[in-house]
Parts: C-alpha cells; structure tokens; sequence
C-alpha cells in the first residue's frame, strides 16, 4: 500500500491533490491514501472562516469547500486530524470521527480506524486560549486516556505536535542548525507534547507521524522493552520548496483499500464514554481496567449486522459559493451532525458535546503565522520524497532508516 504523508495542510488541498497527481503520472504508480497531520483548516463557509482559529488576516476560504460541497471529490481517500489552526465549530461535531466531505475522513479528538488492514490512531492537540485551558485539558487527558486503554497493534500513529524528546532520536544538531530557536526548549525539554510521549512509549507504532514545527525531521526510536522501532517523520507545510510530502509503502495484502471502523477503539468508547468531561471541573480518571474481550464482542455482533464502513457523510451547513452572497449568518456555533448521532445511537450511547461546548469547546487565540504562498504542482518536484530509495525526478530523498543522513535542507 502506498501512503502519501502531508505535514500542515493550512486548507490547500487543490494544491496537495495537484501534487499527487503529479507524482502518480511522473512514477506511473497510484497512491492509495492520503494522510494529512494537521492545520488542515476544513474551512466550509464563512461562518466557519470567522471561528477558525488564527489571525483574522490570515483568513481565507482556500479549497476545502469545494470537497465539502460537492464541486470537487478528494481523488484519493484523505484522513486528517486537526491542530492549533481549525474551525473547531465542525470538528467538534465530528468528535469521535466521520465524514467531513465526500472521500475526507477527520479521525476526530482521538481514536483508532483500520484503512484496509492498516490500524491509523492519533491524538488530537485542540486550539485553545488561556481562558479555556484549564477545560481543554482535561478532554484532552480524557482521550489519552482512552487511548492508553489499546492493546491491539497500532500500525500508523499520527499526532500534531511532536512527542517531547523524539530529537534525541534523530539529527537534533542539524535539527538546532536549521531552526535555531528550538534550541532552548530541546535544552529545557519542552519541545513537543508529553502525552504524545507517552502514548509513543506505550503504544510503539510502526510509524508515526507529525507536523505543526514546519521543517522535516525524521527520527528511528528502539523500544527497549521488546525492541521494537517506531519510525518517526516531521513534514512541513504546503509552501513551493518545502518538504511537506512523503511517500510510504506499508506491506498490505488485505484488502478493500477503505475505511473502516475498528472494534477495539469502538468497544473504548463505549466502555468509557461515561466519564466523558462535562464541565471544567477536575476529574480524577482512574487507570479503570474493563472486559476488553466482552466489550469487543458486543461491538463485533452490531458490526457484523451492521458493516463496519462509517456512516455516511451529510451536510450540515450551506456550503460557500464565490458567486453567491452568504446569508445564513445564524448558524455559528455547535450544531449536530447525524453521523456522530448515528455512531451514539449504534454504539447505545448518550449524546453529550451539547452539554460540554459550552465549556469545553476551543476558542481563538493569538498567533504567530507565517504567510503563505501559491504552489505550481509541476514545479514541486523538490518538495516531495519517497522511502524506498527510488528516484520522483529531482526531489531531495530521504531514507526513515539512515537518520544520520538525513538532509533536512530545503531545495
């Protein structure tokens, strides 16, 4: 299977589409799926433009509202996860995962899918403010804690922000030599997510993949406990002469090459949905064991009734047109979205965001964003590398097993 990696995708999908087309034309070969690890701004009106969380000058409609609305389909399945630059209205409706347009899947907050007999898990890192710190933490401990509750294998593991200390992993002097102002956090420790650590400690993918620092790092992490590796990659963003694409054989031999609910991550839910927080008060999550073999059962039964391809993709806004003045200026804020009704209703389960948006949801805060520019797809033949050592014309290549020479200048 082949997997295209995409670091911060900042709402370009045109432009990451035209890319992968281009490389499957120049290598005569077909991608299989698309990974995009955050920033990915599902902007799909102007009402989600005034919630996205960045600068008001660094606004804009870019293309995902083409997919969303149907003028354009995704040529090859997309899943994502968000990052510190969203609309958090829509993603909070997708909490626990779907369909945010036709073919683009978001993972939701947290969670586990299986794309053929691939396992794709991830953690989320929200945008928030100081204000909603304190209440977005304790959805986020939330989640790690769900997802410490995996025991099944993880193949593909994606997070936002980097796992502190994956520098030491890797070429972290030529990572300093490249951006100089990580070297005082790489120093304190600082740089990067802790509980992505953890969860990288714990769960020991085969790969696992980031983006939100905007250079390319790669990193090998041998697990001492089994020995096992984790092969780590940090992409850039979507800007002309950047490494912001990557592509990946994974040995698949099962298929269809679709999207699929997965049991384990569904019987977590299920079990632990109960102490989902509520309010910004504290909650003390205890390490809760449960009947993992029952609870995987029972999901196991409905989706064998069922089918285990998620609900299907709904709109639940009006889409923006260019041509057309948008009206509908009501519809801010949280609204509910039938696949995530759906899910609740076949997994029994209440419906509880409405009781937490109110203080649990993200809000704006300030930034430091970089500006960005246009990409001609043809030109970026520099700005996308393979693993398997084969040549993509005259792009920079980048083996995941030769950390130490790794060249993360950008051409």
């Amino acid at each position: 299977m082949k997997i295209a990696v995409e670091g911060c995708l900042h709402g370009e999908l045109d432009k990451v589409y035209a890319t992968i087309q281009h490389i499957e034309q120049v290598e005569n070969t077909k991608i299989d799926l698309l990974l995009c690890c955050g920033d990915f701004q599902a902007v799909r009106n102007e009402n989600d433009l005034e919630s996205l969380s960045c600068p008001p000058k660094y606004r804009s409609m870019n293309s995902f509202w083409k997919y969303y609305s149907g003028q354009a389909v995704a040529p090859v399945p997309t899943i994502f996860i968000g990052g510190n630059h969203e609309a958090s209205n829509y993603l909070w409706e997708l909490y626990y995962g779907g369909w945010a347009a036709p073919n683009i899947y978001f993972l939701g907050y947290s969670g586990v899918i299986k794309f053929g007999n691939i396992r794709i898990g991830h953690f989320e890192r929200p945008p928030y403010n100081d204000r909603d710190l304190r209440s977005v933490y304790h959805i986020r401990e939330y989640d790690v804690m769900k997802l410490k509750q995996i025991k099944d294998p993880i193949d593909v593991f994606m997070s936002h922000d980097w796992p502190v200390g994956i520098y030491e992993y890797g070429n972290s002097k030529r990572l300093v030599q490249h951006k100089p102002f990580f070297k005082e956090e790489i120093e304190k420790r600082t740089l990067g997510s802790m509980p992505a650590a953890e969860l990288l400690s714990q769960l020991k993918p085969q790969y696992w993949f980031s983006a939100h620092l905007h250079c390319k790092f790669s990193a090998v992490v041998k697990h001492k406990e089994d020995d096992s590796i984790t092969k780590f990659l940090a992409l850039d963003k979507c800007l002309p002469g950047r490494s912001f694409l990557q592509i990946i054989d994974i040995n698949s031999n099962s298929g269809p090459h679709e999207i699929h609910y997965d049991d384990e991550w569904l019987a977590i839910t299920r079990k632990f949905n109960s102490v989902f927080p509520l309010s910004r008060k504290s909650i003390h999550f205890r390490s809760e064991q449960y009947d993992k073999q029952s609870y995987c059962e029972w999901v196991r039964n409905k989706l064998n009734v069922r089918g285990a391809r998620p609900f299907d993709f709904v709109q639940t806004v009006a889409p923006f047109h260019p041509s057309q003045p948008f009206n509908n200026r009501s519809t801010t804020g949280h609204c509910r979205n039938p696949q995530t009704e759906s899910l609740l209703e076949f997994l029994e389960l209440p419906y509880l965001l409405d009781t937490a948006v109110e203080t649990n949801t993200p809000t704006q805060n300030k930034y430091t964003v970089d500006s960005r520019g246009g990409i001609d797809p043809i030109r970026l033949g520099n700005s996308f590398v393979r693993d398997d050592g084969k040549s993509a014309g005259d792009e920079n290549i980048i083996e995941l097993d030769e950390v130490e020479d790794e060249d993360d200048e950008d051409v």
